[in-house]
């Protein structure tokens, strides 16, 4: 092969690269929690004692009554990031929520992945659930969860139009596919740990529903919230998402 034609070669593998790596880049600024590229998020302040509970993808019918129940059982408060489709076939459950004392927020309308729909579809998606929720709570939503955590600037823009914070997390396992709530526990209180020991907070995902499914078995999910308060509410603070957001 040829001088040229090998530095044509070089050239080529190069820009293909390039390509490769700005693809993997744009998909970790995308997906990533961590990501500040697209715009800050509220995940977790310097607050190794504080705990956040938040369960994304409902009301569920069959599980959140029993998410209930168990957080009244320990008198600690969560986050609920709702489908706003969800939420409208289930308002009764979404008073419930709020009279319990819980915090709300829009995790969208039937939980598409924002970073590949178009503009309008996004300010639809989020605006639809806003409007529900507030029609059936009767308070303002303020916070956000972008399903899959995925973003663009578009959606962060249609989230400051809308008056939205997104929020993000830090704490997070398969919980939706696990069927062991023990290893679903035990792989949280890892990171909860770990975080604790860099000085952070833990901002922690659970399931109670499923974009799927409105009827998602959760019993795993369920349990591993129980087994997470149980150990943790002797020595930390559970708190929900709008304590932190003095600290974005």
């Amino acid at each position: 092969m040829g001088a040229v034609s090998s530095l044509g070669v070089l050239a080529g593998l190069g820009a293909a690269a390039g390509v490769g790596l700005a693809a993997g880049g744009c998909a970790y600024a995308a997906l990533s929690p961590r990501s500040r590229f697209f715009g800050a998020a509220l995940i977790a302040p310097p607050k190794p004692g504080e705990l956040a509970l938040t369960f994304d993808d409902g009301p569920n019918p069959t599980w959140t009554p029993r998410l209930l129940e168990l957080l009244a059982a320990h008198e600690t408060r969560a986050t609920f990031f709702l489908l706003g489709s969800h939420a409208h076939a289930a308002p009764e459950l979404v008073r419930r929520i709020i009279a319990a004392g819980h915090l709300v927020g829009n995790h969208s309308w039937d939980h598409p992945n924002l970073a590949l729909t178009p503009g309008a579809r996004i300010h639809e998606q989020l605006r639809r659930t806003s409007q529900a929720l507030e029609q059936i709570t009767g308070r303002p939503v303020r916070y956000f969860r972008p399903p899959f955590g995925a973003r663009r600037p578009a959606v962060l823009r249609a989230a400051r139009e809308l008056g939205l914070l997104p929020v993000l997390w830090n704490a997070m396992t398969s919980d939706w596919s696990e069927p062991s709530a023990k290893r679903i526990a035990s792989r949280l209180t890892g990171k909860i740990d770990r975080l604790a020991r860099r000085g952070r907070a833990a901002n922690i995902v659970l399931h109670d529903g499923g974009h799927l499914d409105p009827g998602a078995y959760r019993a795993p999910s369920l349990t591993a919230a129980g087994i997470l308060v149980a150990r943790y509410k002797a020595t930390h603070r559970f708190v929900t998402v709008d304590a932190w957001e003095s600290s974005l």
